[in-house]
């Protein structure tokens, strides 16, 4: 057996970075997954740290947004109808989630370590020289009518003047002069300049696993389900060996509850899934900055594969066979608004977002064994927020005072 002072199960922008502030602390860690960093949902995302996350993905509350949403034939949502008896008592949650004084209060817990997120990643950037993934371009949001705009933005643009978020509001002329090569499809946008993107959230998080390792890190392949309890410590088996420590962290986005479940925990964790294929631009057209085109729940971005399109929301079973319908619908949309060359890969990758109710990861210790931590459940903010909740665990663990107030994303806070 080896012994450490700490065990990551996972290996994503969120355990990675768990294990990087737990390595800054003097702690000796082991890096647990069956992958290599980087492989799963922190490889195909759409790459951006959100300033403004503070607004949650939301239940809709209008009778013609469901009516909708329920034809299944939207591309900024697809669900298989198998599946929708599964998920309809967490929408139930989602909804109550939804009310106006939830969304406050989420936004009140949920901006303060927001307001970290960039500087972060800044950190870790600088020391595991990744900083040439990074750019402060920041992101467009586009709405292809007034009415859109306007239905979508009033809340969030309130908060962001009540927390000194800068964006700007621009019209069609507005936006083709900050991306020429767009075309005029959009009726207004949001600018928002303080939100910073990378040209791969892959290559970031397997830098910051080379820091890791670099800086004295064990990485090891392993199969987080192999956690068990002996004589007060965690043991994981490794590589033909095995890993003990006395504090264990759980940062396994949509595989935690394979781990959880067995523990005795029953969170509400539901799984979105997503998809995303990368184009060759046509001729000289180039995008500075993502864009996320609002209604039709798609997002556009420059990566160092290509142009990445991500879709919107699919709900099915995690382990599904992938069903990118989605992909298929929103490519006209995507080459009306900018010129796609040639496909690069044959078929989309498929990844899934680990996402709670209230749209807040869990941050903190298990309620119920000993040295147990956990770190999941970021939702659409996991690239963001990952080297900040990882901060924030690890303090928590070597009992620091924290940065941002733990209390929010407390484990226990769905009892």
């Amino acid at each position: 057996m080896e012994r450490f002072d700490a065990i990551v199960l996972g290996a994503g922008i969120v355990g990675v970075s768990a294990a990087l502030n737990l390595q800054k602390r003097n702690r000796t860690v082991a890096l647990i997954d069956k992958r290599d960093p980087g492989e799963a949902t922190s490889y195909g995302n759409a790459g951006v740290i959100e300033r403004e996350g503070f607004y949650p993905v939301v239940f809709p509350r209008q009778f013609g947004e469901l009516w909708k949403y329920g034809r299944n034939e939207e591309t900024a949502l697809h669900y298989n109808s198998r599946f929708l008896p599964k998920i309809v008592p967490w929408l139930l949650k989602l909804r109550a989630a939804s009310a106006p004084r939830a969304i406050d209060a989420h936004a009140e817990a949920m901006n303060p370590i927001l307001a970290h997120a960039a500087s972060e990643h800044g950190v870790l950037a600088g020391k595991g020289r990744a900083v040439e993934f990074f750019r402060g371009t920041g992101w467009l949001k586009g709405y292809r009518s007034i009415s859109g705009f306007e239905a979508d933005t009033k809340v969030h643009l309130a908060l962001a003047k009540r927390f000194g978020v800068r964006y700007e509001i621009l019209d069609n002329h507005e936006i083709t002069d900050l991306e020429p090569d767009l075309a005029p499809v959009f009726a207004r946008a949001v600018f928002w300049p303080d939100t910073v993107s990378v040209a791969s959230p892959g290559g970031v998080t397997k830098a910051y696993a080379r820091l890791f390792e670099a800086m004295g890190g064990t990485f090891a392949h392993g199969d987080a389900l192999s956690l068990r309890r002996e004589n007060d410590l965690w043991v994981v088996d490794i590589d033909g060996r095995s890993a003990t420590a006395p504090d264990v962290v759980v940062a396994l986005g949509p595989w935690a509850v394979d781990l959880l479940k067995p523990l005795g925990y029953r969170y509400p964790l539901a799984v979105k899934r997503g998809y995303h294929l990368h184009f060759k631009p046509r001729g000289d057209a180039v995008l500075e900055r993502p864009v996320v085109d609002v209604e039709h729940g798609y997002v556009l971005t420059p990566m160092r594969q290509g142009y990445r399109i991500t879709s919107g929301i699919e709900f099915d079973d995690r382990d599904a066979p992938p069903t990118p319908v989605q992909i298929e619908k929103i490519l006209p949309q995507v080459r009306a608004l900018f010129p796609l060359g040639d496909q690069i890969e044959a078929e989309p990758w498929m990844g899934a977002r680990p996402c709670l109710p209230d749209s807040m990861p869990i941050v903190g210790p298990a309620p119920r064994h000993p040295g147990l931590w956990l770190d999941f459940g970021h939702g659409h903010l996991g690239f963001t927020l990952g080297p900040a909740t990882g901060r924030l665990l690890a303090e928590l663990i070597t009992r620091e005072m924290p940065f941002v107030d733990p209390a929010p994303f407390s484990p226990t806070r769905f009892r």
